[in-house]
């Protein structure tokens, strides 16, 4: 959901020349079109030759709840790969490690109340672990994104930028679609605001 929305916002970007590093070359065209530059793999094990290539890196990567920890994995390869080569990172992160309530405590935690959610917390646990790492790295050019509490596919809106707290509209609503996402990450690679640093978008 979220790279296919990255990757066409960005494709439309005349300044931008886009390639997709994806696993399903067919499902991926079928997404993105037959004249869409992908590199098809598994990106864990692809030669970093090939990431080194790119001024900018946008890792949307979910390989689902029993190999979340691949997330961690991967954050660790791009860095590496990133500062050989000074290349500017953008992670999506989960909204787990955002902080919420007057104790400002980790969102997970309410996250693993949710009945049935011991299928699926690995994952926002393992995006904690990321989060965590990135925060140790100084030496690229890195920022995460953390979306708000319902993340879904959907048209691009105006938005509103946080820290490090669950951000909720008027309306109570914490919400933010694919395609704001996308719009806050292309406006990113074109004009970088935020370094080193995790921040969180929500719809407006």
């Amino acid at each position: 959901m979220a790279g296919s929305a990255v990757f066409k916002k960005s494709a439309a970007e005349n300044d931008l020349d886009v390639t997709g590093i994806i696993r399903d070359e067919e499902k991926a065209r079928s997404l993105l079109g037959d004249e869409a530059k992908l590199i098809a793999g598994d990106v864990l094990s692809i030669n970093p030759q090939k990431l080194a290539a790119f001024d900018v890196l946008v890792d949307a990567f979910n390989p689902g709840p029993q190999k979340a920890a691949e997330q961690v994995e991967l954050a660790q390869k791009l860095v590496t790969v990133a500062a050989d080569n000074q290349i500017r990172l953008i992670f999506i992160l989960g909204a787990g490690s955002l902080l919420t309530g007057n104790d400002r405590h980790p969102f997970v935690q309410d996250i693993a109340k949710v009945p049935g959610a011991e299928k699926w917390i690995n994952t926002p646990k393992q995006q904690l672990k990321e989060l965590g790492y990135l925060q140790t790295v100084n030496n690229v050019d890195w920022v995460g994104i953390s979306p708000s509490m319902t993340f879904e596919a959907g048209q691009e809106t105006n938005y509103v930028i946080g820290g490090d707290d669950l951000l909720f509209a008027d309306s109570g609503e914490s919400k933010v679609t694919s395609g704001t996402m996308a719009k806050l990450i292309v406006n990113e690679i074109l004009q970088p605001q935020h370094h080193k640093e995790r921040i969180t978008v929500i719809n407006a």
